[in-house]
């Protein structure tokens, strides 16, 4: 994509550019077809006055062949121009759904803050294709206007009047049928904006659909789609009956065009200016003209359709990242020292805190929306508002997001899995070729605990997991989140309450595990679980958002009554 900020029109405009090859050649053949239907009415007008009005069988013969030559003509450069067109339409849909997914992964972030991820695919998916279409339509656009021309000349050729009343009316034609695609345009972006919504809604009611169980909240989600859903239809319609009524008209105004050179070209007939066969020439030239004109119709319904799309992708692309790139980069090797100094974010208040290289920290914070404001800024998912976090005297925010999220990994509690077998997810995060992996995939599975998931699996490792891992239980789904985790084995791993869907004893297994195969590098448990804290080195107490005190867990157990509450209740 061109600019850094694009706008709808340069959506379009590179969409078009980057195939304009296949749009070139898709016009050329196009134009030729075109070309050659409006020469038929022409040669049918000839045949009558040179053949079949002087009885010439030879004559007759001859220009039947020349015709049948057209015809095949025709069909040939119809099919490899649609052929061209259709390829153009879909490459660009496709490269536009790249460049949109590139900018929901960028590691900035940022597009897709305030917009759920039903709404992005709806924009990546529906909205890419209408785009993608621009190029079949400028297409198809561009022969029908060349075959308009050559409608024109012909008529010119047989008399000025016919001619002048083609190439005066048509313009005027395209010109109302633009402003009849204006409320089409306007419509149309709503109703992609509601059917986003409601993709929206169900994707994430779908995603829910346990839960809302559990709790008996099926009416109150039924409810809020029909609500959805009965507005996206709506705006469908309200689209439905703008485009009908443009095509209704542009229809109707077609129709008036052609009914008038039919008129002008029977009195010319009639009053001997031109002959028989030009006056069926200009009959067909008349009925002709519907064709051209429908497809204009179509192409103007199309471009309305499209701009409204690329100004929803265009908006998308625009969005400006969450957290820019810096210029400064990691020491070659990372010691994994982290610095947290005057850290005001959210609820966080000035927090002070040093890391040691290899050291296991537990971290328990007594308002769950710190412990998630402190990952938002470990994982650089957003910068601070006061103070800085530093990996190896570096500032996270000069570093670029990628690179930091190579040395600094934050695992959340809500990881997602991925289709694929156990084994693939676990090695999701594995860095190819990195010189500093030193977990094997079957460690990492053993300390979180997946050998024992993968055990009572019909396939072992290599059982093929659903979306999003539904086809696990919740205590599976965690365990082999937390074995990509330590897969990836990063020199900083940020570790959020991973075995809350466990049991206690697995739960004290995997702590023994983690803590083993972490040795030597620095990790941070924010969790409240006793069992994972038992076995760090030392715990911070976050309460009220600020740092109270920092000790081992059985210390703060026996010092505060809000550690207690947060780790033993």
């Amino acid at each position: 994509m061109g600019p850094s900020n694009p706008s709808g029109r340069d959506v379009l405009r590179d969409a078009v550019r980057g195939q304009r090859r296949f749009v070139a050649l898709g016009s050329l053949l196009g134009s030729g077809h075109q070309i050659g239907e409006a020469l038929v009415p022409v040669l049918i007008g000839i045949v009558i006055d040179q053949a079949v009005t002087d009885s010439d069988a030879g004559a007759l013969f001859l220009w039947l062949a020349i015709l049948a030559v057209v015809y095949v003509g025709l069909a040939l450069s119809f099919r490899i121009g649609a052929w061209s067109g259709e390829r153009a339409s879909v490459q660009a849909e496709h490269a536009l759904r790249i460049t949109l997914v590139r900018r929901v992964l960028d590691p900035g972030g940022g597009a897709e803050e305030g917009r759920l991820p039903g709404a992005l695919a709806n924009i990546a998916t529906e909205d890419a294709k209408r785009v993608g279409v621009v190029n079949l339509a400028l297409m198809f656009g561009i022969s029908a206007l060349m075959g308009l021309l050559t409608c024109a000349v012909v008529l010119l050729r047989t008399s000025v009047l016919l001619g002048l009343v083609v190439l005066l009316g048509t313009p005027i034609l395209l010109w109302l049928g633009h402003l009849l695609s204006k409320p089409l345009e306007s419509r149309s972006e709503a109703e992609q904006e509601r059917a986003a919504h409601a993709s929206a809604v169900a994707a994430d009611l779908v995603a829910g659909l346990r839960i809302l169980k559990g709790i008996g909240g099926e009416s109150t989600a039924i409810a809020r789609y029909r609500t959805t859903s009965r507005d996206s239809l709506k705006a469908t319609l309200r689209a439905a009956r703008a485009q009908a009524f443009q095509n209704g008209m542009v229809l109707a105004l077609t129709g008036c065009l052609i009914a008038v050179v039919a008129l002008v070209g029977g009195r010319l007939a009639a009053q001997g200016s031109i002959s028989l066969g030009q006056l069926v020439s200009a009959v067909g030239l008349a009925l002709f003209l519907l064709g051209p004109l429908e497809t204009l119709a179509w192409v103007n319904a199309e471009f309305a359709q499209g701009r409204a799309s690329a100004a929803r992708i265009a908006e998308v692309l625009a969005t400006p990242q969450a957290v820019s790139s810096g210029g400064r980069s990691l020491p070659q090797q990372v010691r994994g020292a982290v610095r947290l100094s005057g850290l005001s974010h959210g609820g966080l208040r000035e927090m002070d805190l040093d890391i040691a290289p290899g050291e296991l920290l537990g971290v328990v914070a007594t308002d769950p929306a710190h412990a998630a404001d402190l990952l938002r800024c470990l994982s650089r998912q957003t910068d601070p508002e006061a103070g800085t976090v530093e990996l190896d005297g570096v500032p996270l925010r000069d570093l670029d997001p990628a690179e930091l999220r190579t040395s600094l990994l934050v695992a959340e509690h809500d990881a997602d899995l991925f289709e694929g077998t156990v084994r693939e997810n676990v090695t999701a995060a594995v860095i190819s070729g990195a010189d500093s992996v030193s977990v094997d995939t079957e460690e990492a599975m053993a300390a979180a605990g997946v050998a024992q998931v993968a055990q009572t699996l019909p396939d072992g490792e290599d059982t093929k997991v659903s979306e999003r891992g539904r086809s696990l239980s919740g205590g599976q789904r965690q365990r082999v989140a937390l074995a990509r985790a330590l897969a990836a084995d990063r020199p900083v791993l940020v570790v959020h309450d991973p075995t809350t869907a466990v049991d206690a004893v697995t739960e004290a297994r995997i702590a023994a595990g983690l803590r083993e195969i972490r040795k030597g590098r620095t990790t941070v448990l924010v969790t409240t679980s006793p069992a994972l804290l038992a076995v760090t080195d030392r715990v911070v107490l976050l309460d009220d958002g600020r740092i109270t005190d920092t000790a081992p867990h059985t210390e703060l157990v026996r010092r505060h009554e809000a550690y207690r509450a947060a780790v033993l209740s």
